[in-house]
């Protein structure tokens, strides 16, 4: 893979900021977008433009092939059996938000258990504990390691024939650990339990099949991989999605209305109350087209070797704490420079035109353990380059050199 060329179809890499070319290392929180998302959303707007499902003319019959196209392109790329399992959402936190009020509702009672880890995201969280307080479940954890992985006989140890859901990051936001769902879900399964897994930062990063992982719930944002904001999905297996009850109702996802009785349409569209997100649709499947045509095989051999070089150059530096697993990580590294905060980090970083993210990265539950209040992170993507390495690099030894009175 050449980033210099991949980096080409990125417009907004092209500028400068601050008088640098610019370095973007914040991909874990959005990815930068390709010429052929911006064209696709530009083409729809210009030439497709109109509802969806409900007008018999042509440019309500153009949008209607082209969001349930996108559709189908998801399905494919994460290896869904169906079409029918993969539910349009605003990304991974309402993908969640929906099997927490919807599944996880309907099916638990109090003293069942919710198992999830220390390194989730908020999003991953904080829908599980409303579950829990709403049905009297209880939440356990399964145990990180010193270097933030987990074991699996601690899954075993905490996994039982009480546990009714377990929901777990397949990478993690903050550590960059790739977690095992596969294992996991066969330890939650042999215990008649259900798994979802939030795939925010795996989806972009690695080619995903669902249906390998057998995991029963997935979630995905189309914002972290070259898609628009605003657009992410729900896989779930048919059988799941069928027994679930809608969470928004009104338009579109209704079959008969009464005046005082309603029913629902069949899957997906029975999750997509009101105007789906049509355009956000068509651009997650360009996104997906661009992704596919780079190969996902690819894409995460390019993000280790870019991972493992930056390892070897920050770890190098004095006083700078990179926290995570050595090895078998994602393209990030989350860290910190002496007792300087991180946002000071980050502010001299951008006077150098490199952007990385500073701040608890919604995973406060994980600073605590890791005993910090905030971190910085670099994340990386395909038009990252060995080169932003070493500028990243620059900048934090000229950082270190700044504020030398709050470092060693």
């Amino acid at each position: 893979m050449r980033p210099a060329e991949i980096r080409e179809l990125f417009p907004i890499l092209k500028q400068e900021v601050n008088g640098h070319p610019l370095v973007y290392l914040d991909s874990a929180a959005t990815s930068q977008k390709p010429i052929q998302v911006i064209e696709a959303l530009k083409h729809y707007y210009e030439w497709d433009n109109a509802n969806v499902h409900r007008g018999v003319h042509t440019l309500g019959s153009r949008a209607t092939d082209a969001y349930e196209g996108a559709r189908a392109k998801v399905a494919k790329f994460i290896g869904a059996s169906s079409e029918q399992e993969i539910i349009f959402t605003r990304g991974t936190t309402t993908a969640i938000n929906i099997v927490a009020s919807s599944y996880a509702r309907s099916i638990l009672r109090e003293g069942d258990e919710i198992v999830l880890t220390p390194m989730e995201h908020h999003s991953n969280l904080i829908p599980w504990q409303q579950a829990a307080k709403a049905t009297g479940a209880v939440l356990k954890y399964i145990p990180l390691q010193p270097d933030g992985t987990i074991l699996l006989s601690d899954v075993e140890n905490v996994i039982t024939d009480r546990t009714k859901i377990v929901s777990i990051v397949y990478v993690s936001n903050v550590l960059g650990v790739i977690n095992p769902v596969k294992e996991i879900a066969k330890i939650a399964h042999k215990h008649g339990a259900k798994i979802m897994v939030d795939g925010a930062q795996s989806t972009p990063h690695m080619k995903v099949d669902v249906q390998d992982l057998d995991c029963d719930f997935y979630g995905l944002s189309g914002h972290k991989m070259c898609g628009p904001t605003g657009i992410g999905a729900l896989y779930g297996k048919k059988a799941l999605l069928e027994s679930m009850e809608p969470v928004e109702f009104g338009g579109e996802m209704i079959d008969h209305v009464d005046l005082y009785e309603s029913t629902w349409k069949e899957l997906p569209w029975k999750f997509e109350g009101g105007t789906p997100i049509i355009a956000g649709a068509v651009g997650l499947g360009a996104a997906i087209d661009f992704l596919q045509e780079v190969g996902m095989d690819t894409i995460f051999k390019h993000d280790i070797e870019l991972t493992n070089y930056a390892m070897e150059r920050m770890t190098q530096i004095e006083d700078l704490v990179v926290y995570g697993p050595t090895h078998n990580r994602a393209g990030l590294v989350t860290f910190n420079l002496g007792d300087v905060h991180p946002h000071d980090v980050a502010t001299v970083l951008d006077a150098e035109g490199v952007a990385i993210r500073a701040g608890h990265h919604c995973a406060q539950p994980l600073m605590r353990w890791l005993e910090v209040s905030s971190t910085a992170r670099a994340s990386f993507y395909l038009y990252n380059s060995e080169e932003d390495i070493d500028r990243l690099v620059m900048a934090l030894l000229k950082t270190k050199e700044y504020f030398g009175h709050a470092i060693g």
